[in-house]
């Protein structure tokens, strides 16, 4: 199943940029993500994450797989 993916614009305190589906409770607002597009899983939307902010990482919540610090 296609989800939307989103990247937290602004890092956490350890650098990273964490990627969250568009259904997740911890969704930053709409000024402080970037859509990354249509997935079937979180490393590709991680991946794809990672050509603007090299320490992108899952959410805890909504991408556990891809969830590395």
């Amino acid at each position: 199943m296609f989800e939307n993916y989103y990247v937290n614009t602004n890092a956490q305190s350890n650098g990273d940029h964490e990627v969250h589906v568009e259904s997740c409770d911890h969704l930053p607002e709409s000024q402080n993500r970037k859509a990354l597009g249509r997935f079937t899983r979180c490393q590709d939307a991680v991946k794809t994450a990672k050509e603007a902010y090299q320490n992108s990482n899952g959410c805890f919540y909504c991408c556990p797989a891809c969830h590395t610090s």
